[in-house]
């Protein structure tokens, strides 16, 4: 079972390659939840297949608020105060997929607590697949259309307390 707190040598010196890692995670977990769907139906809800459902459901209800906290608590109140309009702007289309992703989460928690009572009918593909999609297409966005900015515009001062924070919210978690 993947540790949903495991960053491999990354720290939160580091905090940017540390919201890189948990992208990892998010697209491993996400990927999961489709392989899921396939399992159910073709071995229904066994041992396997709550233990997988209990994964996703500790990575996305602890690990992934967090990081959301991070970037719209922290990181991207940083950049703002920074940014291009292109880049607020791109910056307020992320933040409103995060509301989207949160709700898509909803839905495929409900899915996943009713495979964890023994529903394996309950994790519809279609639904998966969307997650598994959209989580890591949003992820990729946000290190292709954001992520760079940090460098450019945060010193080393404002990125360590970025860390700080990001490890304290944990310790807290």
């Amino acid at each position: 079972m993947l540790n949903p707190f495991a960053t491999e040598s990354v720290t939160f010196e580091t905090p940017v390659a540390m919201l890189i890692a948990c992208h990892d995670r998010v697209r491993q977990y996400a990927s999961l939840t489709e392989s899921l769907a396939v399992h159910l139906q073709q071995n229904g809800a066994d041992a396997a297949a709550v233990a997988g459902a209990q994964s996703i459901l500790r990575y996305f209800d602890i690990a992934a608020p967090l990081h959301h906290q991070d970037e719209d608590d922290d990181l991207f109140p940083a950049l703002l105060r920074k940014a291009t309009p292109q880049l607020a702007s791109v910056i307020a289309d992320i933040t409103a997929e995060h509301d989207e992703l949160g709700a898509l989460w909803q839905q495929v928690r409900a899915a996943l607590l009713a495979v964890i009572a023994g529903d394996a009918k309950a994790l519809d593909a279609q639904l998966a697949q969307q997650f598994a999609m959209r989580y890591p297409a949003h992820a990729a966005r946000e290190e292709n259309e954001i992520y760079p900015f940090a460098a450019q515009l945060l010193d080393d001062a404002c990125l360590a307390q970025l860390g700080k924070t990001m490890s304290a919210r944990r310790q807290a978690a």
